[in-house]
């Protein structure tokens, strides 16, 4: 136990060491079936014949399936929802397909992940039912173009996710083997997560700045002599960032927990509908976040951007 002039070890880490002891790694992935298909160079040079062109000068696909379907709209719409899952409950990193979660949000991450599984399994299952009507519209629409296989006989197994925590700390035999290659690693690692800290400030930052910038425009001026409307969103948006900026923070830019601090302050206790009827209010509040928006445009010039973690496919 630490005496009272000794720091606790996680307070006393650097913000990269803390992200190592306390997060997880967590990588998420698809198998998804595509729903377009390359033109095979002769139908390639069919369609560029019909404007005197090159055929290798032309770049053509077929749709395969009507994306618009209400039951492949909710196969689609999953994916979406347990991408933007990953994302709210993770921080990035610099490997693709992988981010950090807090180890305490691994067994409530587990249960989310099991249930969004199930629900895909369901919506492929609904998706399948509807497969030989769909099959027969892309039939219909693609003429000449649709061939028999380039469809699988079921769609079962073909959209799935999945996902693991990964080791992402260099391997303990390497020790024994070669401790110079152990250091070479643990010195890697380290400059992973240093990477890591300045990622999450880089995406932070760069969220933070377009809730406040949307809210503050949509706050400010008029339109036809009326206030600008705005959606309910603008604000829960914002107050949701604040939540998981806090539960996932690393505290290491001071500048922009001040700005978070602030931005929050600025919207604490006010509804929307309440920016909407006072008018002295909403334009003392949207002076108040263009402050806050002049401080992070000059972060966002000072600091290089940084590449976004893509998503998984």
């Amino acid at each position: 136990m630490p005496t009272m002039l000794e720091e606790p070890p996680l307070q006393a880490a650097t913000p990269s060491a803390r992200l190592r002891l306390t997060m997880a790694a967590v990588r998420l992935s698809f198998v998804w079936l595509g729903c377009r298909k390359t033109l095979s160079r002769e139908q390639k040079t069919q369609a560029a014949d019909t404007f005197g062109a090159e055929g290798d000068y032309v770049s053509a696909a077929k749709k395969l399936l009507d994306t618009s379907h209400p039951a492949y709209k909710g196969v689609s719409s999953l994916k979406s929802q347990i991408v933007s899952y990953w994302r709210a409950m993770s921080l990035p990193y610099p490997e693709p397909g992988i981010r950090l979660i807090r180890q305490d949000d691994l067994a409530p991450f587990q249960v989310q992940m099991t249930s969004f599984k199930a629900d895909l399994e369901e919506a492929v299952r609904n998706l399948n039912q509807h497969y030989s009507e769909l099959k027969s519209q892309a039939r219909r629409q693609l003429g000449r173009l649709f061939s028999a296989g380039d469809y699988p006989a079921t769609l079962a197994g073909l959209f799935e996710c999945s996902w693991e925590f990964p080791s992402i700390e260099p391997p303990d035999y390497l020790r024994q083997l070669s401790p110079q290659l152990y250091e070479q690693e643990a010195a890697r690692v380290a400059a992973r997560f240093d990477e890591a800290v300045q990622m999450a400030e880089q995406a932070f930052t760069e969220e933070l700045s377009k809730l406040v910038s949307h809210l503050t425009e949509r706050l400010s001026g008029q339109e036809d002599g009326k206030p600008k409307v705005f959606r309910d969103s603008a604000i829960e948006n914002l107050r949701e960032f604040f939540e998981r900026f806090r539960h996932l923070i690393i505290r290491s830019d001071e500048q922009l927990d001040a700005l978070v601090s602030q931005a929050q302050g600025v919207v604490r206790g006010i509804q929307p509908q309440q920016l909407r009827d006072d008018q002295p209010l909403r334009q003392q509040v949207a002076t108040q976040l263009s402050g806050v928006q002049a401080v992070l445009d000059g972060l966002l010039v000072d600091r290089p951007r940084r590449n976004i973690l893509r998503r998984p496919k």
